[in-house]
């Protein structure tokens, strides 16, 4: 917890941040928006003497601190709260801070392993290969003589983290509380989220179990490289992982694209992700130019694995439907997909402007050069559309459409003629063979007989308690329908001539069985009770079949 000093100085930054962006295009769209303004209101030009700017948006958000540049860069994944030109900027962020001094990460380094860094490694570099915000990378070599890259978390990090953090969760209850924007925009659910990330970066031993996991599924794509880390060296601020000789993938000349063929290394780039995201459920869901390097035998190397996404096997099932039925350019079936993946309340929503333009989206990418499709730019923009429809998208789509949209850009850079909806359509059959091979593992086979044995034991209980309530007239259903009246009326007569049909049979059998019994009460020469049960029967069947045949046409007349 923050200090009272501390709370003041973080309040007094936010609070100056808030009163300069306040009447730009930042807060205005999302302002207007929330409170369906006019369309010529909403349109309406800023003055020039507001800060409109993103590239200033991204410098103070620089100079609030690290807590804020993550928190821009979350943000980078929202279409439906900012404008293109803001996500643009956010989601090229990255923080320039100055370095640590060696001294400090000879500290932190001996007290984290436990012992002295000669003992540790044969050599230490001084000067580090990068600093940001959360942590420091040096290159070093193992005795064993093999090269590592170690990462060393910033002194006092975590702390300055959750400091600005409760700041923060402070005013967004506030904003939340007074504020219809706020609340319409679920920006007390976007903190949440942003705490749980940042708390799992600051985690590295977690980071090294990520680059592990995703190691080994990725393994068969030669031409991707995801650094092994070692985890004897290996703690919470300590990470030391394979060194990887490389640039990034934004430093590649036009000459060396032109000397090397990068199509291969786009292809397993592209099949690689479209496979975590799929068939494993496990992904790197920040390939940003800046984590993507390109090595001196060509290959791709994937860094930085702080930040990763899970996706449960129904959610792989249907972005699979997402992903094909964009790459075939479907506007009902991308609708009818995000749809069913989406929460939203039919009396609020609009589903067919919905449907309207994101069918209008697909017809213009029909236009649109396989070449120059840029699927994630398509998703956020799909994004936007359902927010202004009332429609809450499911946060895996913001996901996807950040890993599509970081894909884009370093496809661009590699190969800019790659036909990216080819390479889908080439690797669907792959993707559906895997999803199918893993729906066969031994344990995924238990699991569905563990739930077949559920169901085969809770059906006849579920049956009997169902054919009860339809006797006894206790039979209740929840609906939503145009008439629910009269479709619940309509049960109930069903259950009632159910019940009669019963009862009817009831007495046929046990006139019949009287039959059999002697008595000097009779009817033409048969005993008198049993032909009483038998007529009794005779005529209830014959009102019946009268109210089946006659009353239930007369009433489908007066409802029409």
């Amino acid at each position: 917890m923050a200090t009272l000093a501390q709370s003041v100085k973080n309040y007094s930054k936010f609070i100056g941040f808030i009163l300069k962006y306040y009447n730009t295009d930042i807060f205005k769209k999302v302002s207007d928006e929330a409170t369906a303004n006019t369309a010529a209101e909403q349109a309406a030009p800023a003055s020039e003497d507001e800060y409109n700017k993103p590239e200033e948006l991204v410098e103070d958000l620089k100079k609030l601190g690290p807590t804020f540049v993550k928190l821009g860069q979350l943000l980078s994944t929202r279409p439906d709260f900012l404008p293109d030109d803001y996500l643009e900027a956010l989601a090229t962020l990255q923080d320039d801070v100055e370095s640590i001094p060696y001294a400090d990460i000879e500290k932190i380094v001996e007290s984290e392993l436990g012992v002295r860094m000669s003992a540790a490694f044969a050599s230490f570099d001084t000067e580090p290969l990068a600093s940001a915000s959360i942590g420091q990378v040096h290159k070093a070599v193992l005795r064993s003589g093999r090269e590592v890259a170690v990462k060393i978390q910033r002194p006092g990090i975590r702390k300055k983290f959750l400091e600005d953090l409760s700041s923060l969760k402070e005013m967004t209850a506030l904003a939340v509380k007074h504020s219809k924007t706020a609340r319409k925009y679920s920006i007390d659910s976007i903190l949440d989220e942003m705490q749980h990330i940042l708390l799992n970066e600051l985690d590295y031993i977690r980071e090294a179990q990520s680059l592990q996991i995703i190691g080994e599924n990725l393994q068969k794509f030669r031409l991707l490289l995801v650094p092994a880390p070692v985890m004897d060296y290996t703690t919470s601020r300590v990470l030391t992982m394979d060194f990887v000789d490389g640039k990034k993938v934004t430093k590649i000349t036009p000459y060396e694209r032109m000397e090397h063929n990068y199509g291969p290394v786009v292809d397993d780039f592209v099949k690689a992700y479209l496979k975590q995201v799929i068939v494993d459920g496990f992904a790197h869901a920040d390939p940003h130019p800046g984590n993507v390097n390109i090595t001196r035998d060509h290959k791709i190397a994937l860094m930085d694995m702080g930040m990763v996404a899970r996706f449960s096997p129904l959610m792989q099932d249907k972005l699979m439907a997402l992903v094909l039925a964009i790459g075939m350019k479907n506007g009902d079936e991308i609708t009818d997909t995000l749809l069913d993946i989406s929460k939203y309340n039919p009396a609020q929503a609009d589903l067919d402007a919905f449907r309207k333009k994101v069918n209008r989206l697909a017809m213009d990418a029909q236009s649109t050069s396989a070449n120059d499709l840029q699927m994630g730019k398509l998703i956020m923009k799909m994004t936007r559309i359902a927010a202004d429809e009332e429609i809450k998208i499911a946060p895996e789509i913001n996901i996807l459409g950040k890993i599509l949209l970081n894909m884009d850009q370093i496809v661009a850079v590699l190969k800019p003629d790659y036909n990216l909806q080819q390479a889908i359509k080439d690797y669907a059959g792959k993707m559906m063979q895997a999803k199918l091979r893993q729906e066969l593992l031994p344990e995924n086979i238990l699991s569905n007989l563990v739930e077949l044995k559920k169901l085969g034991k809770h059906l006849p209980e579920r049956l009997n308690k169902i054919t009860e309530n339809l006797a006894r007239n206790e039979f209740s259903m929840k609906i939503e329908a145009i008439d629910e009246k009269r479709f619940t009326d309509g049960f109930q007569k069903v259950a009632n001539r159910i019940t009669l049909g019963l009862i009817i049979t009831g007495m046929i059998i046990g006139a019949a069985m009287m039959m059999r019994i002697p008595t000097r009460f009779t009817i033409l020469g048969y005993p008198g009770i049993a032909m009483i049960f038998f007529l009794a029967a005779a005529v209830s069947s014959l009102l019946l079949a009268y109210n089946i045949i006659f009353s239930d046409e007369n009433f489908k007349k007066k409802k029409k």
